[in-house]
C-alpha cells in the first residue's frame, strides 16, 4: 500500500497583502478630516502709549452682554439676537458731533461721536454658549461690513471684493473694527 501525504493547502498572502494596502491608499484619500474652526480675528497691535487705556466716554461706549440665561442686553435692555445689528449700525454711523460727512445716523445725544470713536464692549457670562457668542460676534461683524460696504459703494463707487489694498485701508479708516471682549468670571 501506498501511503498517501497530503500536503496542507496554502495561501499566498502576498497579494491579499496588497489589496489591503490599495484599500488602505483608498479610505485615505477620499476621507475627509475636519478641521477645527475658528473665529478668524486679528489680535490687535501692543499699545505702548497711556492713550490706550485712557477712559472712553460713555456716549461712545455700546454695552452688549450675554448671561447665563442665555439673554442678550445691549445697555441692560434684554434684545433679540436679529436687533443686534440694526443696534450696531445705528450705533456706530451716529454722527454725534456732526463732524463725519459719510455717517447717516439720527445724531442721537446718548450715541456715539463719530464712527472712528465708537466702541462695541462684547461681555460674556461663563456659563454663556458657545454658539450664542458666535453668533452675537457675526452680527456685530455684519454691522460693520454693511457700513463699509455702503461706504466703499459712496467713496470708490465698488464692491467690497474690487476695492484696491489702498481703498481698502481709507474703508477700515473709515469704520474701524473696535471691539472689546471681557468674560464675567463668577465668584463661589
Amino acid at each position: 500500500m501506498k501511503s498517501f501525504r497530503r500536503h496542507s493547502a496554502t495561501v499566498n498572502a502576498g497579494s491579499m497583502a496588497d489589496i489591503a494596502f490599495l484599500l488602505l491608499i483608498f479610505f485615505l484619500v477620499t476621507t475627509t478630516i475636519s478641521a477645527d474652526k475658528g473665529i478668524l480675528r486679528q489680535l490687535p497691535p501692543v499699545c505702548d502709549t497711556p492713550d490706550c487705556t485712557a477712559d472712553i466716554p460713555e456716549r461712545n461706549l455700546l454695552r452688549v452682554s450675554m448671561n447665563e440665561k442665555q439673554q442678550i442686553m445691549i445697555e441692560d435692555n434684554i434684545v433679540e439676537l436679529v436687533e443686534i445689528k440694526t443696534l450696531v449700525e445705528a450705533f456706530i454711523d451716529n454722527n454725534g458731533i456732526d463732524k463725519c460727512d459719510y455717517c447717516e445716523g439720527e445724531q442721537i445725544s446718548e450715541s456715539s461721536d463719530h464712527p472712528k470713536d465708537a466702541v462695541i464692549s462684547l461681555s460674556h457670562d461663563a456659563l454663556t454658549k458657545y454658539d450664542l457668542f458666535v453668533s452675537v460676534q457675526d452680527e456685530i461683524t455684519k454691522a460693520y461690513y454693511d457700513l463699509r460696504t455702503r461706504y466703499a459703494k459712496q467713496a470708490f463707487n465698488k464692491t467690497p471684493d474690487q476695492l484696491t489694498k489702498d481703498d481698502l485701508k481709507a474703508v477700515k479708516k473709515a469704520y474701524p473694527f473696535i471691539v472689546s471682549e471681557i468674560m464675567v468670571k463668577r465668584s463661589n
